[in-house]
């Protein structure tokens, strides 16, 4: 997706804080975080929503969740919130599936 801006981080077009890199992920810190710790943890393969995936997609987005936990131990956390938002109308404002990593004080989130 050429106009996809997760994409765009990913082929290093557009730069970001990256906490996190392998062949099938990359995380990054949000740029308008809504927590102390705000990490995006998003699949390299483009992916628009939840509803999109297939049963092919399973294992990336259990790496995804394993992911979210090692940074959340990295970053000292003894608690967090994962979550995603599906579609526009569950309040997904980029279309390219990604996991939020929330954790510290969490300042506004809305579900």
């Amino acid at each position: 997706m050429t106009d996809c801006i997760f994409c765009k981080i990913i082929q290093r077009e557009i730069p970001a804080s990256i906490v996190y890199e392998d062949e099938e992920v990359i995380a990054f810190d949000d740029i308008h975080p809504a927590a102390d710790v705000h990490i995006l943890v998003v699949p390299k393969k483009h992916i628009e929503t939840v509803m999109d995936m297939t049963t092919e997609d399973e294992q990336l987005l259990g790496h995804v969740v394993r992911v979210s936990k090692e940074i959340a131990q990295q970053k000292g956390l003894k608690g967090y919130k994962l979550a995603y938002n599906v579609g526009k109308e569950g309040g997904q404002a980029i279309m390219h599936i990604h996991q939020h990593l929330l954790g510290g004080t969490i300042q506004t989130w809305n579900f």
